[in-house]
């Protein structure tokens, strides 16, 4: 399923987001120390250290809603965008964190003139964000910082599960 938005196209699938050889870009689901994890994080980073992590360490810690950019070694991408999400209950005010998440990573992405990019869906694993939320937050987060994007013609949210794809294709359908 796709949309289109100001010219930038936005696809929903499932799948692995280690493994996007075909986009520029892959989001990281980060701690705010820009470590290995569970989730995202650990996928990612399970493919990218030792090497990632010496990437990360300069620029950590971060905070909920930022996003920093790294290469991304031993991975099928040039970069790794790497966003704190908020931990929901605790990182106020949720929404407005979520939605710089993906603002910030679209700006760095941006201004690292990536055509594509890859998110998942951030916030929704370990830190606890209800999914259909999430998903409203990031769609329209996308939605409303298309318009400013030039270099950025390509998103791409990836699924974990079939049962994620589904939650989302129907949020998506509302765009």
């Amino acid at each position: 399923m796709h949309v289109e938005f100001n010219e930038v196209m936005v696809e929903l699938m499932t799948g692995d987001i280690s493994d996007q050889p075909d986009c520029d870009a892959i989001v990281n689901a980060a701690n705010a120390q820009l470590k290995s994890g569970g989730g995202v994080a650990g996928a990612i980073h399970g493919k990218g250290d030792p090497e990632l992590e010496e990437l990360t360490r300069p620029l950590a810690p971060i905070k909920p809603g930022e996003a920093v950019i790294t290469e991304a070694p031993n991975l099928p991408n040039k970069y790794v965008v790497h966003c704190l999400g908020p931990v929901y209950g605790k990182d106020k005010p949720e929404e407005e964190l979520l939605k710089k998440c993906y603002q910030n990573a679209l700006q760095v992405a941006e201004e690292n003139k990536i055509e594509s990019i890859v998110f998942p869906a951030l916030s929704t694993g370990a830190f606890g964000y209800p999914m259909k939320e999430a998903a409203q937050v990031a769609f329209s987060a996308v939605k409303e910082k298309a318009a400013e994007l030039n270099h950025v013609k390509y998103i791409r949210f990836v699924l974990y599960s079939a049962a994620d794809y589904n939650l989302h294709l129907q949020v998506f359908k509302e765009y």
